[in-house]
């Protein structure tokens, strides 16, 4: 899209333009180097500045941390729990502000920035009461006598005899691991943080968290007010390039890194993290696909499940939709039904009250997107561009695109085999549901699936077939989000589990201490 003059657009600052620093050890730190975060529909605006870190000041961050973690770790888990609780008080004055500031740097809609934001005090909360968890001791009582196998000579049987077993009594504890790293990115950052920070604090851990380059101006605000009611470096936050901040990955006093972003930066995550064996937790890139059987109910409520699973945070979501497979007795019906709700979407300003869906965060992933569409079209296929963009932002040169349907693509096409994060979604004609599912199950991504069906028995048994780290069933993507039960993916979807019991004990380490009976 055009920008308003021939000219290059000279940045300008957004009234009331943010100016955030580091926060190291409970101080705010302003540095010379900062950069700018613009807003993504216009995006000559700047919504603010954050500070650039240098090495030296993630290593003091880590510094922070270490001290930190010492006394913090001594609390009991409901201690801990309590001060989680705490620090959330002081989120709620400027609650309305940081959603705007979220729209504007990031580029999604008002209602979902103000989920989003609940998201981040419902995680904690979760996360709080599960803290009587890590009082429990598995306890193993001395063996009495149990059966052995006896070495053989050449030739022979083995034979068995009894004997007694050491007399042991063992117990395992869960204990905090030390400093925890977490990357965050920028399609839901608060929420994605939420996943793992105040599961790292009720364990017993400090934090230091990286924002998101595109957008960190919100988790800042946000994460300096929470720090606020908690000692000083239990929780730090230092924005900055990737060289600046390598230390929160490669020091050896970081135990363990939390990174939620692209498989191939999950792979080099891991790479450095191996040097000093650090633990990682990756939730890597989704091509979720959605499975429409032919007994389907596509009602409006369906269709518009669907659609939203597809296209909300204007596809930029790790466990959204990113293409459907259809019955082909219900292929016409699914495309006719979407392409009926899509018509009506209006892309414009997320702070606009008639705004359905933002823009995308960045030209790179509007560019990406728009490259896979014009293939699948070159290709033959039949595309879809539905709804309209507001006069507002006509000639904004902003990150636009409209929701797009890419109807029966070549299975080989990029649209179909790799997560395009953005507002393009292929549907796809199936016969048969099993091959189907080996496929699936053979590919590179395994994060979430989901499986669209009247029969009950019918959809367990099919989510039970599918190899992803989540399924769901006649929805999809965060609204059908359960923060109980632990989320992650397979294959190369990454490993590791945050939310949950599961996602509270992989911040912990389990800690053996054995007894003379």
């Amino acid at each position: 899209m055009a920008a308003r003059t021939s000219e290059v657009p000279q940045p300008t600052r957004a009234n009331g333009e943010d100016q955030l620093g580091l926060l190291i050890g409970g101080k705010v730190i302003e540095t010379s180097d900062v950069f700018a975060v613009h807003d993504p529909a216009a995006p000559h605006d700047v919504v603010g500045t954050a500070a650039c870190a240098s090495p030296a000041h993630a290593v003091e961050a880590i510094e922070a941390a270490t001290s930190a973690w010492k006394s913090w770790s001594g609390l009991d888990p409901e201690r801990r729990a309590a001060r989680v609780l705490e620090a959330l008080e002081a989120l709620d004055d400027d609650h309305q502000e940081r959603v705007d500031l979220l729209v504007r740097e990031n580029g999604k809609v008002r209602p979902e920035a103000d989920v989003e934001l609940g998201v981040f005090a419902w995680r904690c909360e979760l996360a709080a009461g599960l803290a009587p968890e890590l009082r429990n001791v598995r306890d193993f009582p001395p063996l009495g006598e149990r059966p052995n196998v006896e070495l053989a000579r050449s030739g022979e049987r083995p034979r068995m005899r009894r004997f007694m077993a050491p007399p042991f009594r063992s117990t395992v504890t869960a204990v905090p691991l030390g400093v925890v790293t977490i990357i965050v990115p920028y399609n839901w950052p608060l929420a994605i943080a939420a996943a793992s920070l105040p599961y790292a604090l009720v364990a017993g851990d400090t934090v230091i968290v990286k924002p998101p380059p595109t957008a960190p101006l919100c988790m800042m605000k946000t994460l300096e007010l929470f720090a606020s009611r908690l000692p000083p470096g239990v929780v730090n936050v230092v924005s900055g390039t990737n060289d600046a901040v390598a230390p929160l990955v490669t020091d050896r006093r970081v135990r363990h890194v939390v990174f939620t972003g692209s498989t191939a930066t999950g792979k080099h995550i891991m790479r450095m993290a191996a040097e000093n064996v650090t633990g990682v937790t990756l939730e890597l890139g989704g091509n979720d696909p959605a499975i429409v059987l032919e007994d389907a109910e596509l009602d409006d409520g369906a269709i518009q499940r669907l659609v939203s699973a597809c296209f909300m945070t204007s596809g930029q979501v790790c466990m959204g939709t990113k293409r459907i497979y259809v019955h082909r007795s219900r292929f016409s019906e699914l495309a006719g039904a979407m392409t009926d709700v899509l018509a009506r979407y209006r892309v414009g300003h997320g702070l606009a009250r008639d705004t359905t869906m933002g823009p995308l965060n960045n030209a790179g992933q509007r560019d990406f997107v728009r490259m896979l569409v014009d293939e699948a079209r070159a290709s033959g296929a039949e595309v879809r561009e539905l709804g309209s963009i507001s006069d507002e932002c006509t000639g904004s040169g902003g990150y636009f695109l409209r929701p797009t349907l890419v109807l029966d693509p070549r299975r080989d096409l990029r649209i179909v085999t790799e997560e395009q994060f953005g507002p393009a979604v292929p549907i796809l004609p199936f016969d048969d549901v099993d091959p189907l599912v080996e496929q699936l199950n053979d590919e590179w991504s395994g994060l979430c699936s989901s499986v669209w069906t009247s029969d009950p028995e019918r959809a367990a048994d099919l989510a039970s077939r599918l190899r992803t780290g989540t399924t769901w069933v006649n929805n999809a993507n965060a609204v059908a989000q359960d923060d109980r039960a632990p989320f992650g993916g397979f294959r190369m979807s990454g490993f590791g589990r945050e939310l949950g019991i599961d996602g509270l004990l992989a911040l912990t380490e389990p800690h053996t201490i054995t007894y003379p009976g």
